[in-house]
C-alpha cells in the first residue's frame, strides 16, 4: 500500500514540481550528464514535547501531555528497553521527519520497489531514546512522451501505465527521454528521547 502511495506521490509531484522546489539552473553552461536530468528533494519535520501525567509499567503504557494539554495513551513496545526508567514529570521530545527525492536517471534497468527498515534504541539503564527510519524507493520507467503537450507516461513496477501532464515549471523536461527512469525515494525517521524538565 505504502509503495503505491509513493508511487502517486510521484506522479502528483512530477505534475507540480517547479514551484521553486526544483533545482535552479546552473548559471554556467555545463557538458550533458546525469545531473542534467530534472530532480528535487522536499523535507518537513515536526517536533512535538509531551510531560509524561501517568505510567502503568505492568502494561506498558504511558499518558502523556501534549502542548495543547491534550491527553494520549502510547503503548510501549517490548524493544523499549527502558521503560522503568520513565517518570511521571518527564519530557518525551520526538521530531519527524519525512523526504521524498524525486529525480530522473538514465537506466536499462526494470522498474521495481524497495523497502529499508532500521531501528535503533538506548543501551539498557539508560534513559529511553531511539530512532525508526523507514526508507523506501519506487522506480517507473519513462515510455513515452509528448514534449509539446508536456506529458510523459509512466510503466510502474507492477507493469501498469500511467499518463501525467507535467506542470510548465518544469524547465528539463526535454532532458527526460524514452528509457529513463522516474525514482521516487521516500524516508521517514522518527526520534524520541525522554528527559528530566
Amino acid at each position: 500500500m505504502k509503495k503505491m502511495f509513493v508511487f502517486v506521490m510521484a506522479g502528483i509531484f512530477l505534475l507540480a514540481i517547479g514551484a521553486g522546489s526544483f533545482a535552479q539552473e546552473k548559471a554556467k553552461p555545463q557538458a550533458k550528464s546525469e545531473s542534467d536530468k530534472p530532480g528535487v528533494v522536499v523535507a518537513d519535520s515536526v517536533v512535538v514535547k509531551a510531560t509524561v501525567e501517568k505510567i502503568d509499567y505492568e502494561k506498558r503504557v504511558a499518558t502523556l501531555k501534549g502542548p495543547t494539554g491534550d491527553m494520549i495513551d502510547i503503548k510501549v513496545d517490548k524493544a523499549a528497553k527502558n521503560l522503568d526508567q520513565v517518570k511521571v514529570g518527564d519530557q518525551v521530545i520526538a521530531e519527524y521527519v519525512e523526504t521524498m527525492a524525486i529525480f530522473v536517471r538514465k537506466s536499462n534497468e526494470p522498474a521495481g520497489a524497495t523497502e529499508a527498515a532500521m531501528v535503533e534504541v538506548a543501551p539498557k539503564g539508560k534513559k529511553p531514546a531511539g530512532i525508526v527510519v523507514n526508507t523506501t524507493e519506487v522506480t517507473a520507467t519513462v515510455e513515452a512522451i509528448d514534449y509539446q503537450n508536456r506529458t510523459v507516461t509512466l510503466k510502474g513496477p507492477s507493469g501498469k501505465m500511467a499518463t501525467l501532464n507535467v506542470d510548465p515549471r518544469v524547465k528539463k523536461f526535454k532532458q527526460v527521454k524514452v528509457g529513463d527512469e522516474l525514482v521516487v525515494r521516500y524516508t521517514e525517521a522518527i526520534a524520541i528521547k525522554v528527559q528530566k524538565p
